[in-house]
Parts: structure tokens; sequence; C-alpha cells
């Protein structure tokens, strides 16, 4: 079957932007091709700084002829009803019409045939509309074109389209449209300075090996490798290890089409910079990469960058270019670090009362000062150093008043530790300083030492409860605030520290802090408690544990030990995948099911002890006596926070349950034995409500 290229060249296209619109191109096009009937074998999509491409493979030579069955009026309807129903159907009369009989009445139907069209057809309608209604997040239009101003709206002005259609084993056609004065063709262009000329294509593998011999390299994933292997092999070949970064590989490699790897050199002394300054400089403004010593774990005074063309000098030029501006940028950041050593970090602290972090929950001062207190109230609970805890809250944002961060932001936190380190503060100290934004997300460290730990827990619980308690909580997909991450970060902190912490306790502490209060102070922890459960799901999720489980525990109530939380989960969702879980589940289902059907009949609950003297079948005696004892001893294992051992307690329900539904009759002619069986299954419910409220767990 025929394949389908298609190239929109243009100038270059953002870096960022590549990735999506490759993808959007390949959905679009495939998206109207199989609503055209056309399904395909196969599509893949590719950018470069200068193209998006597209090949879709195994498209059929015609669309197939479509049938449908229209129906239409009543028999009998009025005279503009059947005449809109002919118009509609290209019948020329009622007798090219069938009846179809209904219990509403007969009713006309309409065979619509359409013949399918030669797909190069289709597609010479529905390339044009992806192009110009193409997703971009920003455009633009351009100048005009035969003395009419141009209407296409587009990244970049765009040059031309290549668009062909054909089988393997014969040439091509032309898809013929065109777009603003643009009309499709075979011609492409290969690099803009080492191969400029034009180029004849035919179809996807002869256009990609021309590109490549005009010194383009068609696939991102290709040049990503072949940037990642030269910078590497050329690192190696100087003694020195690079240092990867994969946003940065992203970025670079759509900046190029034919990418050409040096190294060049900066002064020694610039060393004395931070490894992280000196990485975001060289990062943000030269988008190079920076390489390390092995010997010694820091950084060297070299520098990779990646060109777009091969110099004639071999790149000296080029390497040079850089190195002057890099070494430019590196002096700035050397005298920003230095001046900012000069003022100690509690020094700039009163500049924050002119800062408002928000202007419902004051300024940066006032919420330092709500953090400070409320570390000093975890500090104990997670084994930290009540006056290290308070230290760091103290300088832990400082730093987001020094020249380095507010040059590169991304560094905030750890300048603080480095500046905090540099001032003889105590190592705890100074890593919380860095620590306590951590973790910021699901791949991120958490922090381990008990001061960070503090400072953490007190800075997110105070985000959490500030933006609930002036109702600013996320919706939908909308998080302006990061809410659902700080989160998280706290259920992380917990759970890997192994924190024995309540989170209602610290969530009203924090609430005692604020000047501004909720309209109902009361429900605030609960309805937060309730969104730290859906977080805790989608980290279960995350994890492979059922999230089902979670709203087992949490609907008992009053659980806002996370730890734990996390703890009686984790042995449920094992219980369950034994024999004794499943089938114990089933009889407790049925149970519940049984109860609810006879409660909403009988409009009453089946609550309260059963009568044993109504007992007069061993499978009762014997299940009441088992639910007796699991009971206690389930409570008990529970009590110890020993549940693998509750779990075992609850599997000797498992028999007695069985044997239960097999040999006794619950709704008994005795309405006093029914009701007595129906309290028996009440308490089966109840046992098992020591773990957990099985009525939650999905089957």
């Amino acid at each position: 079957m025929p394949d389908l290229l298609l190239e929109l060249f243009s100038e270059e296209i953002p870096a960022r932007m590549q990735a999506k619109a490759a993808d959007d191109l390949r959905r679009l096009a495939t998206d109207k091709l199989v609503a055209e009937g056309l399904v395909y074998e196969g599509a893949k999509a590719f950018a470069t700084p200068r193209r998006l491409a597209l090949t879709v493979h195994g498209i059929p030579a015609r669309q197939p002829d479509l049938k449908t069955e229209r129906r239409g009026p009543k028999v009998g309807a009025p005279d503009a009803a059947v005449q809109g129903f002919l118009k509609a159907t290209g019948l020329n009369s009622l007798d090219e019409a069938k009846i179809q009989r209904d219990p509403k009445g007969d009713f006309y139907i309409g065979l619509i045939e359409k013949p399918g069209r030669a797909a190069i057809d289709v597609l010479a309608e529905i390339l044009p509309v992806i192009i110009r209604t193409f997703p971009w997040p920003k455009s633009m239009r351009w100048g005009a074109r035969s003395g009419k101003p141009g209407s296409l709206s587009w990244v970049r002005p765009l040059h031309a389209i290549t668009a062909t259609f054909g089988l393997e084993t014969e040439e091509p056609d032309v898809v013929k449209f065109e777009v603003d004065g643009i009309e499709a063709g075979q011609t492409t262009y290969g690099h803009r300075f080492l191969a400029p000329s034009a180029i004849s294509v035919r179809r996807f593998e002869d256009y990609e090996a021309k590109l490549l011999d005009a010194k383009v390299v068609l696939d991102p994933e290709r040049r990503k490798d072949a940037i990642l292997t030269d910078a590497k092999q050329l690192a190696f070949a100087q003694g020195f290890d690079l240092v990867e970064d994969q946003n940065l590989l992203d970025e670079v490699s759509g900046l190029v089409e034919w990418p050409v790897v040096l190294m060049g050199s900066f002064e020694q002394e610039f060393l004395k910079t931070p490894d992280e300054v000196i990485r975001a400089t060289i990062r943000n403004n030269q988008k190079c990469f920076v390489v390390r010593d092995p010997k010694t774990g820091k950084l060297a005074n070299k520098f990779i960058l990646v060109a777009n063309i091969e110099a004639i000098d071999g790149g000296k030029t080029i390497i040079g270019g850089n190195e002057r501006v890099i070494r430019a940028r590196l002096s700035d950041a050397k005298f920003f670090y230095e001046a900012d050593l000069k003022t100690r970090l509690e020094d700039r602290l009163p500049k924050f009362e002119q800062i408002v972090f928000h202007e419902k929950l004051g300024t940066q001062a006032e919420r330092i000062k709500r953090i400070e207190r409320l570390a000093a109230e975890i500090a104990p609970l997670v084994g930290a150093d009540v006056a290290r805890a308070k230290r760091a809250t103290h300088l832990a944002k400082a730093d987001l008043l020094t020249e380095v961060v507010g040059e590169f932001p991304e560094v905030q936190g750890l300048m603080g530790k480095y500046y905090a380190l540099a001032q003889g503060e105590d190592a705890s100290v100074a890593a919380a300083c860095e620590e306590h934004y951590k973790p910021q997300g699901p791949a991120d460290r958490v922090p381990t030492d008990p001061v960070s730990v503090a400072v953490a827990l007190a800075d997110k619980i105070d985000t959490l409860v500030g933006f609930w308690a002036i109702d600013e909580k996320p919706t939908g997909s909308k998080d302006p605030y990061a809410l659902r991450r700080a989160a998280l970060g706290v259920i992380r902190l917990i759970a890997e520290n192994a924190l024995r912490l309540s989170l209602m306790k610290a969530a009203a502490s924090a609430l005692a802090g604020l000047s501004v209060k909720p309209a109902d102070a009361q429900k605030l922890p609960n309805d937060l408690l309730a969104f730290f459960a859906d977080r805790l799901k989608v980290q279960l999720r995350e994890q492979g544990a059922r999230h089902d489980l979670v709203d087992a525990v949490f609907a008992l109530g009053g659980q806002d030990d996370l730890l734990m939380i996390v703890r009686r989960v984790e042995a449920l969702g094992k219980f369950l995948e034994s024999d004794d879980g499943k089938n114990l589940l089933a009889g407790t289902k049925r149970a519940s099911n049984i109860l609810s059907i006879e409660e909403k009949k009988d409009k009453r609950a089946f609550d309260g002890a059963p009568d044993a003297a109504l007992y007069s079948l061993e499978e009762e005696k014997a299940l009441a006596k088992a639910i007796g004892e699991v009971k206690a001893e389930a409570s008990a294992a529970v009590a110890k926070e020993d549940f693998a051992a509750a779990m075992r307690a609850l599997a000797k329900l498992r028999s007695p349950v069985d044997a239960f539904f097999e040999k006794v009759r619950v709704n008994d002619d005795d309405a006093k034995v029914r009701e007595n069986r129906l309290k028996l299954l009440n308490e089966i419910r109840s046992a098992t409500r020591a773990v957990a409220d099985f009525s939650k767990i999905q089957d």
C-alpha cells in the first residue's frame, strides 16, 4: 500500500516546541486519515530546527465505499418532512426508500451510498487543514505573497511544503495543494550553511538519506545519541567525565541539524565559585555541558559545546567566541557570590518584612515566624534538636535575597547551605537550608537529617494549611501553589523516615499560627486529611499498591498517622492476595449485601449483640464464637500496631463464614431468628472493621 511523506520547511522552530509539534503533526494527520476510513499501518514524525516531517506507511490507495442507512419521517408525514428526507439522502422519490416497521409506526429508511475517493485526493483536502489549524503555542504572520498579505499563522515563516504519496515500487505522486501561496512539491533543502541547495525527494527513505548527505540528521533521538556519545568521548580523551544533563541534551539537540561537539576552557580561578553556580552559568547562558575531574569529583575548567557547523578552522573561532562569553558570565557569577558572602544571612531578613508572601497570608517575614514556631513543635517528634530546627528555619529563606539566587533561581536553598557554612553555622542547620524544599518531585531525594525533616515538614504543612484557610485549594488540573506536590512531599518525608506524626494536630497547630481564620476552623484539618488521603492513593498507586485499600483504611475514621496507614495498607494488601483473604472478602461482601437489602426493606439497622439463646445450628454458634475471638485478637494486634498479626486473626473467620453461608438460611421464617442472624452478619462486618472497612475494597 502507498506511503505518505510530508515535510514543512521553515525558519528556526524553538527547541522547546519541537517534540510536541512532531507529536501533534502525527496525531492530527492520523486522526483525520482514520476519520476518512483510511486505516494506516504505521506513522512516525520528526523535528529539526528547520522542519517538521511525517511519514505514514500502509495507507489504502482508495477509501472504502460507504453505505449507511438514514431513518426518515413516518409514512404519511407532511410533504415538507418527506422532501427534506429525500434531499438529505439524495433519493429521487420515496419509491427508492425502504419502509421499516416499528412499534411507534412505519418509517421510511434511505440507503445512502457514498463511493470512496482516491486517497491522494483525500490527502489534498486534509493536509492544508492540518497546516492552517496547527496548534502552535505561539505563532506569527509575516510578509505578503504575490502582492497579497499573508494569511497563514505559523511558528516561523514557512518556506516550502513537501508532500508525496505512492507505492515503494513506483514513482510517487505529489499531493497537490497550496497554503498561502506555497505549493506542495518534492523539493526540500539541506543544512543552511553546509548544503543549502534544493533537494528533490521521492519517498521517506530517499528523503532521509538525501538529508543526511546534505548534513541534516532528521531523527532527534539520533542527534541526541550522537551528541552524548561524542561529548563523553571528548571528555574521556581529556581525562574528564561528562556531567550528563538530559534536559540540556533535549534542548541542544533541538538547536542543531548537524551536531559537532567541541571543547573549550575557562580560567582556573573561577573554580572558587560553587560548582552548581558554574554549571548554572554555563548551562543557562551558553547551553553548554560541564565536565568533572574523576579524581576529585569537582568540576574542571572545561566545557563542551555543540555547534551546528563543521568549521574550516576546526571550530577554533566558535570555541573562542563561547569562551569569551562564558568568561564574562563566570566573572559576573564570581562577583555575585563573593558579594553575597559579605552579608550574613540573618542581616538580610528585615527585607522580608516588605515582601508579601500572599495578600491574605501576610509577608514572608510573618510566614518565617510561623514556620519557625511549627518546626519547634515538630522537632521533638522527629528526633531533631529544637534550637537547631528554629535556627535553620530562621535562615532557610534568606538566600532568596542574594545576588546569585536572583540570577539563578534554580540554586535557591543550595546557596543557602553554602552561605550558612561560610558563616560558621552548624552542619545540620546548613543542610536544612538546602533540604527544606525537598522532596520536590517523585524522583527527588528525601531528607533524612532530623533538622532538615522538621523544617521541611513545617514549611510544607504551613503552606497547605495557609492556602486551605483562604480557600485556595487545587481545582481540577489547576494547582498554582503546587499544593499537591507539597502534600506528596509530606507523605514521603513521613513514610521514608518512618515518622509517627499526627497530621490533625500538626494542621491545628499551623492553623493557630495564622492571622486569618477560615469560616469553619474545625472542619479544615478533616478536609486537609481527605486531601492527604487522595495524595496517598496516588503515591501508593505509583508504587503498585491498590488505591481502594487506602479508602478502606481511611473509612474507619480517626486515621491521621500516615506511617501506620501505609503499614496497615501494606498488610491488608498482602492478606487479600492469600486465599483466606480473598474468600473472607467475598464472605464479608455477601454479608454486607444481604444486610443492605434487608435494612432497606425493614428500614432499620441490625446492630446490637445477637442473642446466643436463639442459635439453633452449630454453624451459627461456631461463627459467633469465632467472631468474638477474632475481634479481641485483631483489636489487640492493631493496638500493638502489629497489622500482620491482625490479618492472621481475621483469617480465622474464613472457615466459619463459609460454613455459615453454606448451611444457614439467613431469612428464616421465624422473625426473631431472622433478626438474630442478620445481627450476626453485622458482627462479621464489625469484626473486619478492626482492620479496615471491607465494603470499600473492590473485588
